[in-house]
């Protein structure tokens, strides 16, 4: 049994919105102008989810033949450029928003990876692209390094999320139920990481030799 079409859709339009917020926000503290704040809050929220879709031949992507997530993205970056210091003071729900948005796009990539026929293992893989794609986007276009790329466990806990769907399709059970413990798993991971300081292992050698 496939999860609804509409389900999916509304997830990924919850999930289109924190991620525009969060490109948007950092685009308020670059003191990007208000193109620049609404274009980075578009990228962010649909570029993870086009790169899955050309992946996996969902041509032309959805985000581009569906003008709301176009509209959502530009709903979201206005709202944090209007009330930037009343929410930027929110910075550890903001980060919650974020972590559930990582877990809902990396649960439905996965998913619709597996419904156009895409290898589980590979599905698992697309969702974490499907849900760091937008946030790695971000970072570049600001000038920083990724954050995916520092060691917090983000693309990992995207991949847990992605995995754990597809365990459930190979074990035959029905989606919802994985994707919903996928969630959970990748929006624990994320609060470990915030609230314990978790992290992955990081590189001992670099400019400077061995430690």
């Amino acid at each position: 049994m496939i999860v609804s079409a509409w389900a999916i859709d509304v997830l990924d339009w919850i999930g289109t919105l924190v991620f525009a917020a969060s490109g948007a926000l950092v685009g308020v503290q670059k003191r990007f102008d208000l193109f620049g704040v609404l274009f980075l809050a578009f990228v962010v929220a649909v570029v993870g989810g086009m790169t899955r879709d050309v992946l996996i031949g969902a041509v032309p992507p959805v985000a581009i033949t569906d003008i709301t997530y176009f509209l959502i993205s530009v709903a979201g970056g206005l709202i944090i450029f209007r009330w930037y210091p009343r929410i930027v003071a929110l910075q550890r729900p903001i980060l919650l928003f974020d972590a559930v948005g990582l877990s809902l796009f990396a649960v439905t990539g996965t998913e619709k990876a597996i419904e156009y026929g895409i290898n589980p293992v590979m599905a698992a893989l697309l969702g974490m692209i499907t849900g760091i794609g937008g946030g790695m986007t971000r970072d570049v276009l600001a000038g920083d390094v990724p954050f995916v790329l520092r060691g917090d466990l983000y693309a990992l806990a995207a991949l847990a999320a992605g995995a754990t769907v597809a365990l459930g399709h190979a074990l035959a059970i029905t989606p919802l139920a994985p994707m919903l413990l996928g969630g959970g798993i990748c929006v624990f991971l994320r609060l470990m990481a915030i609230y314990r300081g978790w992290r992955a292992p990081v590189a001992r050698w670099g400019d400077a030799g061995p430690r």
